[in-house]
């Protein structure tokens, strides 16, 4: 039989060309909190489960969000309805299920789903949704740790929703002082957005004082941005 003990997440984090510090274990609640306050997340669920820490890594502060014009003219239109934690397992299985250019498969696999559905019941996985009525059109998930976020996945089923609830969500995060969304590995789309890479210790340095702060963890179904 495999062996199904956590990975032994190494004290100093040296990613190899692919980001990856370790590898094995389950995808299990406690096991990811315990890695995303050390900087590692799982790139997917499958087995062996590959742990990842890019160098470099790619953070967005919530003030630095760059809006396009065409963003905010959206924004005023008040077409969709914006809510948090409304339905945390849907926005994760339109992430999933949402085709990708580039790629035909998922990285979020059922016992991902599982395990940060259990996360969110515990008040530290949250969602941003957006709705046409009654239709869930974008939106993204993470969780968060202190005064971070960690942005996992987002989807768009018309233009430019995912643009809109990450927007909101760091228009919310910035009045909460929260310091970075860490968006993990480089991507020129979420750059476009604000989002800048830093080297591992440095984002690392970020982390530690982040998790020094009391934690939003609890429901943000309240949550409304100004």
């Amino acid at each position: 039989m495999k062996s199904r003990a956590p990975p032994p997440f190494p004290e100093r984090l040296e990613p190899d060309e692919y980001g990856q510090v370790a590898s094995g274990g389950e995808v299990r609640p406690e096991v990811l909190v315990e890695a995303y306050q050390r900087g590692i997340f799982p790139w997917s669920g499958e087995d062996p489960v590959p742990w990842c820490a890019p160098d470099p890594r790619l953070v967005l502060e919530p003030r630095a969000f760059v809006a396009s014009r065409s963003l905010r003219k959206l924004e005023r239109l008040a077409r969709y309805e914006i809510a948090f934690d409304r339905d945390f397992e849907a926005v994760m299985r339109a992430c999933a299920e949402t085709p990708r250019q580039g790629r035909v498969d998922t990285w979020i696999t059922p016992n991902m789903i599982e395990a940060y559905c259990e996360l969110e019941k515990m008040g530290i996985g949250h969602s941003v949704g957006v709705y046409a009525g009654d239709q869930l059109v974008g939106g993204l998930y993470g969780l968060s740790f202190g005064r971070a976020f960690f942005g996992e996945s987002m989807f768009s089923l018309e233009p430019d929703c995912s643009k809109l609830a990450l927007y909101n969500l760091c228009r919310s995060l910035a009045e909460r002082d929260f310091h970075f969304i860490d968006c993990q590995a480089v991507t020129r789309h979420l750059m476009t957005l604000g989002a800048t890479p830093i080297p591992l210790d440095r984002y690392l340095a970020r982390l530690a004082v982040a998790l020094r702060h009391s934690s939003f963890h609890g429901s943000w179904a309240s949550w409304r941005v100004e």
